[in-house]
């Protein structure tokens, strides 16, 4: 099971049926760890691909506990998530988006939720300006779960 607020309203549901597009996003091989901490892949809950820089607000809680040196590590090279607005690449379809955090965590099932606003700029939203769509993507994961079937998801390049 999944939670998902993609409309300010936060509902849990199985994983099928309408909010399939947000409930891809956190995959059963996403939570990984490193010698420094972990990684998180997320995957892209959108229609269509987006410029890296529509990404806004990006946080992630581990077991209830905020990640406060979030970083995005893409092409080679981190930075700290708040910087995403000012990148010029793109965060593709079949692109799951690399976050890391410090700390190394235990093995065994995790708590994982995921929050970020992503401005779509071809859509208008409310007072005319671009359309800003609030998405909380939550579920239990286990630490370096192997994929349960082949993937030809990459990290966002």
């Amino acid at each position: 099971m999944y939670s998902v607020d993609i409309s300010g309203a936060s509902a849990t549901m199985p994983s099928h049926g309408k909010a399939r597009m947000a409930l891809i996003a956190l995959r059963d091989d996403a939570l990984s760890s490193t010698p420094e901490g972990f990684t998180l892949r997320l995957a892209l809950p959108w229609i269509r691909s987006m410029p890296l820089a529509s990404v806004h607000e990006l946080s992630l809680t581990l077991d209830g506990t905020a990640v406060t040196q979030l970083r995005v590590n893409f092409g080679g090279r981190e930075v700290e998530a708040a910087a995403l607005a000012e990148e010029t690449g793109w965060w593709f379809l079949q692109d799951r988006l690399l976050l890391t955090g410090p700390g190394l965590l235990t093995a065994g099932e995790h708590s994982v939720s995921v929050a970020f606003r992503l401005l779509v700029p071809y859509l208008e939203g409310p007072g005319g300006a671009a359309l800003m769509i609030p998405y909380v993507l939550g579920r239990s994961l286990t630490l370096d779960a192997p994929s349960p079937t082949p993937t030809v998801s990459r990290d966002v390049a």
